[in-house]
């Protein structure tokens, strides 16, 4: 199938708006770790659900029909709870496929959006294929949780509010560059679709711990990886999505690779200078800016995507 672009993310975003937060840009008010005031962050910690993944389960499924048999996908996660809240605020019913391994207390929040869940194997990878089985018995519909088409439209949506925020922005008057975290490859496909035609530039960051990107990148087309690290298990992809890999080969600027003790230092920044709590993988693209990674040219304005806050705070401070 086809990958999204421009438009298909602009048709998202009209589709969506009732149903996800617009959220929030600041500014750094000063320099700080590496953060300059020509910086913007896009706050998508404040999200429903905590995480930018409640725009792309919106979009799949209101762009077409669901069956009686409802959604189901595999994820215990950010994706999982998406899906969950979605289709109970959509009326149709979800179910969720996550592995024995998968915490309680992220069972718990699927359990509230009144999705039934299912425990099955000890990694991921179980639970992914019994969520298929069960969408080849039932007929209802897959969400895939980074490549399906739809979804990554939906995720590009957070792209193209932001630039017209950083344009409304004094100070800014738009973006050069944005900085966007990377595991499956959702969010950056479709922050390269939404954001290509506007000539700005997309650094991909990812754990070092999990670089499906950059491996997919050097043997020129995706493949399995090794995961670990404290973001993997929301950068834990194994395997970057077809749909993402395409679009990063057409119009992604730079790729980078952050270490587990950069992400934790970024987390501890955000607490520490405008108290916000990211997870692991929501502060990745910050962890590039604040360990030098990534070094912006004087006047460059660079936009930073937080991507998702559900993490023990404790743990991020």
């Amino acid at each position: 199938m086809t990958s999204p672009n421009h438009a298909d993310v602009e048709a998202a975003h009209t589709r969506i708006r009732p149903w996800i937060r617009h959220t929030p840009v600041l500014a750094p008010a000063e320099r700080a770790g590496g953060i300059t005031p020509s910086v913007l962050f896009k706050l998508e910690v404040t999200q429903r659900t905590g995480s930018f993944k409640a725009r792309g389960a919106f979009n799949a499924m209101l762009a077409a029909p669901v069956p009686a048999a409802g959604v189901v996908t595999a994820s215990g996660g950010n994706h999982g709870a998406a899906v969950a809240d979605a289709a109970l605020r959509l009326g149709h019913s979800a179910t969720i496929f996550v592995p024995e391994t998968a915490p309680q207390v992220k069972v718990d929040r699927l359990l509230r959006c009144n999705a039934t869940v299912h425990r099955v194997g000890r990694v991921y990878a179980d639970a992914y294929s019994a969520a298929v089985e069960h969408q080849r018995q039932t007929g209802a519909r897959f969400l895939h949780a980074y490549d399906d088409p739809l979804v990554v439209a939906g995720q590009g949506t957070v792209a193209a509010e932001f630039l017209a925020q950083a344009t409304a922005t004094d100070g800014f008057g738009g973006l050069d560059s944005v900085l966007v975290a990377v595991g499956g490859g959702g969010l950056l496909g479709g922050v390269l679709a939404a954001l290509a035609p506007h000539g700005v530039r997309v650094v991909a960051v990812e754990s070092s711990g999990a670089p499906t990107l950059a491996r997919a990148l050097a043997a020129g087309r995706p493949v399995e990886v090794d995961v670990h690290g404290i973001a993997a298990d929301s950068l834990g992809a194994r395997r970057i999505g077809d749909h993402g890999f395409a679009l990063a080969q057409a119009h992604l600027h730079a790729n980078l690779l952050v270490e587990d003790d950069d992400i934790r230092a970024a987390q501890r920044w955000l607490w520490q200078e405008i108290r916000l709590i990211a997870e692991p993988g929501g502060a990745a693209a910050l962890a590039a800016l604040t360990s030098g990674r990534y070094q912006a040219a004087p006047g460059e304005r660079v936009g930073v995507i937080l991507c998702g806050s559900n993490t023990d705070p404790a743990a991020a401070i």
